[in-house]
């Protein structure tokens, strides 16, 4: 019996090590070139600053000039504060707030302007 089982796990450990073992068939070469792949990186690279990166800088640039032309009675918007500038300093901006309260904030922290006489009118539906 043991003869049997020993047969049996010697004929096993054969079959796996020749199935493990066993060197698979070469790989065709490739027929891509440097210059092929070069391109494509290009091409993605492309894609990431048109898609990702222009856009971004357009928003930032445009988020920056509404920071810097900000004057005094301009409606502000900080971390969901919403109020009215105060005065307006070097890098800090003091609000009030609806109830005379005043917070200052920096001028990074301004998420939008929207200009004094700009102020969103409700928009009638026709």
């Amino acid at each position: 019996m043991i003869h049997r089982l020993l047969g049996l796990f010697a004929a096993l450990s054969c079959f796996v090590a020749t199935t493990v073992f066993a060197e698979e068939a070469p790989m065709p070469p490739r027929d891509q070139g440097l210059w092929q792949t070069v391109i494509m990186v290009g091409i993605a690279l492309l894609f990431f600053y048109f898609i990702l990166w222009r856009p971004e800088q357009k928003r930032r640039r445009e988020t920056d000039d509404k920071r810097a032309s900000m004057k005094k009675g301009d409606k502000v918007t900080a971390m969901g504060i919403i109020g009215t500038v105060h005065k307006v300093q070097e890098n800090t901006v003091i609000v009030q707030m609806v109830d005379g309260s005043k917070i200052e904030f920096l001028k990074a922290a301004i998420a939008d302007v929207v200009p004094v006489g700009e102020e969103e009118q409700p928009k009638s539906s026709s």
